[in-house]
Parts: structure tokens; sequence; C-alpha cells
């Protein structure tokens, strides 16, 4: 348990930074966002389109789900290797020149996927993809700081971070077209990693004349407004770390208790979400329709992720935006592990509150190490939490396939994944004294 002198007074968290002017934080927020928001729905379909290329997968490479499970997971242990010096090279070197090279190669390891022959050359590739996108995500929450103040943060992070449904929105469905393909002699499920890998490479290149690293490098933004956006930013970080000792990472009860709780939603967000397709396929629809069904979860987790991240920077409020959601996913867990849903409406109906659920905490939550830390600091601890914490990532498909295997059913695996959303909610109330900041 993080003890109270853990945390900072009362008084440091509601400190007020210097105002920045409504207009220029909407000019902030329109330059960056969009397209940001447009390259992490290229970086989660590379990551998720596995789930939709193993409906055909399977039966053509004979993969059981344990081994699908593997591959699915695996992608997380590269990541979680070059995570955090990826992470700090984006916050002391440069977020623009570092993000396109975690694009490119990124692109080019999705694409090999394309015309894998093995489950071992599976794994190969899945751990060099997960290797390679290694601190795109982190590095993306640090360079947010570098843009936003706290007021404004939650908002930044859950418009970025909507790109996560949309991946799947977007994604189900053109995956879903794909799959019906035979070109040059390439299965369909083939042509997914190929032409979704394509753009991962265009956008590395694109980055290099889009993005800009720090307000004061944007020939975009007037220099009264490059000023009154760092001095801002500079005044908010006052009085926080910038910089702990290696082991300091390790034994901070603050950063330590953020790891433990992502690791647990992880596990239920990608054991949910990489074998949803898998779970409607049950219920014999054709491929196609299969994506589409997959969707729809989506749709709802959308408008539900927007609506905690406005109102918890609209409130101030930090703790119940986080947990609600994790126990609005194991409401949707439940009816997948206690009730065993055979009717496809309740089976819809679960899977879209697991779909609220699994992603509306994040804006709220990625707003937490800002807190406490600033400047490499942050870069450290979003790199430490992110890395070990989406070995989640691993164990959650892992889980659900290997359970599947051996009962033929995702019932048990479900069942787990609700206790670990049930002990994420509960864990973040752990965290005192309240986390609020000034709406105003």
């Amino acid at each position: 348990m993080a003890s109270e002198s853990s945390f900072p007074s009362q008084s440091r968290v509601l400190e007020e930074p210097s105002p920045v002017p409504l207009a220029l934080r909407r000019k902030v927020a329109l330059r960056l966002l969009p397209y940001l928001f447009l390259i992490y729905i290229i970086a989660f379909l590379d990551r998720v389109n596995i789930s939709y290329a193993v409906l055909e997968m399977r039966t053509e490479l004979g993969f059981s789900a344990k081994v699908l499970g593997l591959g699915m997971g695996i992608f997380f242990w590269g990541y979680f290797l070059l995570e955090i010096p990826s992470t700090v090279i984006v916050e002391r070197w440069s977020a623009r020149k570092w993000m396109s090279r975690i694009m490119i190669t990124w692109g080019f390891m999705a694409m090999g996927m394309g015309f894998l022959h093995s489950a071992r050359v599976m794994y190969l590739l899945r751990f060099l993809l997960g290797a390679a996108e290694a601190g795109f995500f982190p590095g993306i929450i640090v360079y947010l700081g570098h843009w936003f103040t706290k007021k404004d943060k939650a908002k930044a992070v859950a418009l970025f971070m909507s790109a996560l449904p949309v991946a799947f929105i977007i994604g189900a469905p053109v995956s879903g077209s794909i799959l019906g393909v035979h070109w040059l002699g390439l299965s369909g499920w083939r042509w997914i990693f190929i032409l979704e890998g394509i753009p991962a490479i265009v956008f590395g290149i694109v980055n290099l004349w889009v993005l800009t690293d720090r307000p004061h490098q944007a020939g975009w933004l007037t220099r009264d407004e490059q000023d009154q956006l760092q001095i801002a930013l500079d005044r908010e970080a006052h009085g926080k770390a910038s910089h702990l000792g290696v082991f300091a990472y390790a034994t901070n009860p603050v950063i330590l208790l953020l790891t433990l709780i992502y690791f647990l939603t992880i596990c239920a967000s990608y054991g949910f979400g990489l074998w949803l397709p898998m779970m409607l396929k049950s219920f014999h629809f054709s491929d196609f329709h299969t994506s589409l069904l997959a969707a729809v979860p989506y749709v709802v987790s959308l408008a539900s992720m927007i609506f905690f991240g406005w109102n918890s920077d609209r409130t101030g409020e930090r703790r119940w935006h986080t947990a609600i959601p994790f126990f609005i996913a194991a409401a949707g867990l439940s009816i997948g592990s206690i009730i065993h849903v055979t009717s496809l409406g309740w089976a819809m109906v679960g899977f879209c509150l697991v779909g609220m659920g699994i992603y509306s905490y994040m804006p709220s939550f990625w707003a937490l190490p800002s807190l406490y830390l600033c400047g490499t600091a942050v870069a450290v601890a979003t790199g430490f939490i992110n890395s070990f914490a989406n070995l989640g990532g691993f164990v959650g498909p892992y889980m659900m396939g290997y359970v599947q295997t051996h009962t033929g059913s995702f019932a048990l695996a479900m069942g787990v994944l609700l206790l670990a959303q049930v002990i994420a909610g509960s864990l973040v109330f752990v965290l005192k004294p309240p986390l609020s900041v000034d709406a105003s």
C-alpha cells in the first residue's frame, strides 16, 4: 500500500499553472491531435489485426488456440525489452525522428507476417514487431506532456486514445473484406498483414515533416504563443521530481501500484480484444459478418472513452473516473463467465459492457503520473508502467487460448479476467490523498 508520505501534498496537486488562453489550447489541439489519432489507429491495427487473420490462418496452417494465443501475446516480450529506453529517447532527443524510426521498422515487421509458414516464424515476427513498436504509445503520452497542461491532459489523452476503439471499428470490416480475396496465390489473411503494414511505412516518413518536438520549435505558433505555453508548462513542472535514481522507479510505491493496476486491466483488454472475433465465430457467422459484429463493442467504447476523459477534466476528478470503467468491464465479463450465455443478444450486451470499460479508464489513468513527476522522470515512469504492465498483453491472450484448448470454452478464462478487473478497480482507491486537479 502506498504510504501517505509517498504522495505530494494536496496543495501541490491543486496548484494552478499559468493560464493558457483557450484559443491557444484549441490551436495546439487541432494541430497535433488529429494526426496523432491517425497514426495510433495505424499502430493499433497492425498490433491486433492478427485477431481477424486467425479466422483463416488457424485452418490453413493448422495452428491450435494455444499456439495462436502464444503468437498473439509474444508481441509484448519484444515490447517489454525496449520500452523504457525508447520512451527516454522521445523525451531527451526527438519524438519526431524517433517515431519515424518506430513506424517504418514496425511496418516492415507487420508486412512480414504475410509470408509466415510456421509457428516459430510467427513467434519471431510477433516478437520483432513488439520490439519495433516499443516506445510508441508511452512516447506519445510523454509527447502530449510537452504541449498540454494538466487541465487538458486527460481530454488530450482521451481524444488520442479514442483511436483504439476506432482501430477496431475500421479494422473489423476492412480486415473482414480482405479475408475474402485471393491475389497472386496468397490467401486473404496474408494480405491483411501486407496491406495494413504499408501505411506505417508511409506515415513514418511523413512524420518528419508533420510532427513538432517542442513549442519553441513550432513555426505555426507566434513567439508570444510559444512563450505563453512554455511558461505554463514550466511552472506546472516546478516542484516535481524530474530525475530519479535507476532503482527508484522499481521501489516507488506510486509507480508500482499504477503498474499493477495497468497490468491487471491489460490482461483483460487484450485477452478479450484479441479473442473477440473467435468468440463470435462460435455463433457460426461468416468471417465478414463476424468481423462486423466484432466492431460493435468498440463503437460503445469510443463514446464512453471520450465521455470519461472529458468529464474527468471538467470535474478535476481522477480516481473514480479510473476505477468505474474497471467495474463496468467486470460486469460485462460476468455475463460470459458466470451466466454462460449461449444467446447472441446476451453475449453482445456483455461484450459491449466490456468494450465500454476496457478503454474508458485510460484518459484519467495516464493523467496520474504527471501529478507526481515531470520531465525525464515522467518519461521513465510512463515507460516503466507501460513496459511491465503490457506483459499482461502476453498473459491475457495466452491464458485465453490455453484454457480454450483444454476446456473447449472461454468461460473460465473470462472469469479470471473478471477478477483481475475487480482487483484493479479496488486498487485505484489505495492512491491517497484524493487525486484531483483544479477544473476551473
